[in-house]
């Protein structure tokens, strides 16, 4: 049997045109790159030629698993077992790759994290950890909340991006999100539904990434502190789920914070089952690296 061997390109097209086939086929757990290399594949600006490094694991002639790194130096992983993650971070070594950290399901990040520090020295420091659900049978809600949804509209801009914002702050990120930066942020290519009260008070809203591979990524959902417990973002949730269903969607998903009972509650109540759980590690190194 020929061995495992990583093929590297930064090539987009190439790499797609070798590897498409082996994400779409599981489009709920490849559901982050197959959004992102969407993305990157056919939003303007959103990709530089080259800057991108693809790895694509073959064994006996068929694509195994894959990564891709980005500028930002995070490595993205479908799954690999402890061999050959172990096998990967030291080939990545080998060719004198630094890596900011690691994202992955939880078995295969924490298994490359542990790899890259045996081989770089490097201490991996597990950011959240996050569960992946997929929606099974949709349950509306009940009690449902008064109000309605409905489409934002490019009249409800600056209100997305001051939601956007404040999500961005509540999860730690430090991004700049106006409008000079919107494109080139990751809420830029969804589309938004508000859930309002009767009266059009926007209270609630949840975003969907577009449909690739039949799969559609619920994401985000977010309402402001002082509307919580409301059974808004349950209401509103179910409202873009229904409407992924009816889009032709066959796989719906969503990322949770696993600290988060009252979230996963939620989202366990409007039939979306858990998956397998999620992992972003960042690795810290001893001595700066340029």
């Amino acid at each position: 049997m020929l061995p495992d061997t990583w093929h590297l390109t930064e090539d987009i097209e190439d790499f797609l045109a070798r590897a498409g086939d082996f994400l779409r086929s599981r489009p709920a757990l490849h559901n982050t790159p197959l959004t992102t290399l969407e993305k990157w594949r056919t939003q303007p600006g959103a990709f530089t030629p080259g800057s991108v490094l693809f790895g694509r694991l073959e064994s006996a002639g068929e694509t195994q698993a894959i990564f891709y790194r980005p500028p930002t130096r995070r490595l993205t992983l479908t799954p690999l077992s402890p061999e050959r993650a172990d096998a990967l971070a030291v080939h990545l070594t080998g060719l004198g790759h630094i890596l900011a950290g690691v994202t992955a399901d939880h078995d295969t990040a924490t298994a490359f994290a542990e790899a890259w520090q045996r081989h770089t020295g490097a201490t991996p420091t597990l950011r959240v950890r996050m569960h992946l659900y997929r929606l099974d049978t949709l349950t509306p809600p009940n009690p449902h909340p008064d109000g309605y949804s409905r489409p934002v509209g490019e009249q409800d801009h600056d209100h997305l991006m001051r939601w956007c914002r404040e999500l961005a702050v509540d999860l730690g990120e430090t991004v700049t999100i106006d409008a000079a930066s919107w494109a080139s942020t990751r809420f830029a290519e969804k589309t938004y539904t508000f859930w309002e009260t009767p009266d059009g008070t926007p209270v609630s809203m949840a975003g969907l990434n577009p449909m690739i591979a039949g799969m559609v990524r619920v994401d985000p959902v977010y309402t402001p502190a002082h509307l919580r417990g409301r059974g808004y973002a349950a209401a509103v949730t179910a409202e873009v789920s229904r409407a992924a269903l009816a889009a032709g969607a066959t796989e719906v998903v969503l990322f949770t914070d696993a600290g988060n009972l009252t979230s996963n509650a939620l989202y366990k109540r409007l039939g979306y089952r858990r998956i397998t759980d999620w992992a972003p590690y960042d690795f810290a190194y001893a001595t700066p690296t340029s």
